[in-house]
């Protein structure tokens, strides 16, 4: 839909971001297969760090992740749902909704006493995002999107998980997904209606 955003491709170039940061903290960590406690606290978000200062831990946490299998998962959903977001949105408005979504899962963080690493609360953004837009921008209910959006959110609770992150992320992601759909004309408008027989034949 979208040239520019596909002449950009910013799923893979933010794929590469996350692997070459995961790539780099391995190494100075010393392990491939988990990145090590030192890594996480030098570069993963902490709230009481934050407000000593150390206000760049909202972004570096973004694309610091726990181990393989943390990235792998990631990856995987940003490759399924990003491309998806690429035909959607151009480039800016793509570039928005992963950070501004990122960042806000990281500021409802900020308040919890754990450290928090990874690229979800930005992934959840663009998962919303797409879901929403999808439905919006043929005029159609969104109350079917919201419902799956939540469902996703909910299946992802489970320990160690941030889940202000995903919710943060998510909630922004709906609501960039919303603005932008209610800013175009739409595409495509879907009606439906039907016809009852008045008589039948003998």
């Amino acid at each position: 839909m979208y040239k520019n955003s596909k002449r950009f491709r910013p799923t893979l170039i933010l794929i590469a971001a996350n692997v070459a940061v995961y790539i780099f903290t391995s190494y100075i960590g010393g392990g491939f297969l988990r990145t090590s406690n030192e890594m996480i606290y030098n570069y993963g978000l902490n709230g009481q760090l934050f407000f000593q200062g150390e206000w760049w831990r909202l972004f570096t946490s973004m694309f610091v992740h726990a181990d393989i299998a943390h990235i792998a998962g990631n990856m995987l959903f940003l490759f399924i749902y990003g491309l998806r977001a690429e035909e959607m949105f151009d480039a800016k408005e793509y570039t928005a909704v992963y950070f501004l979504s990122g960042l806000a899962g990281n500021a409802l963080s900020l308040f919890t006493d754990f450290f928090s690493v990874g690229a979800s609360g930005a992934i959840f953004g663009v998962l919303g995002a797409v879901m929403i837009y999808a439905r919006r921008s043929i005029g159609q209910s969104i109350i079917s999107a919201l419902v799956f959006a939540f469902f996703l959110f909910t299946v992802n609770i489970a320990p160690n998980v941030n889940i202000w992150a995903h919710f943060g992320g998510l909630v922004v992601g709906l609501a960039l997904g919303y603005l932008f759909a209610a800013n175009r004309k739409p595409l495509h408008h879907v009606s439906y209606q039907y016809n009852y027989p008045t008589s039948y034949g003998q």
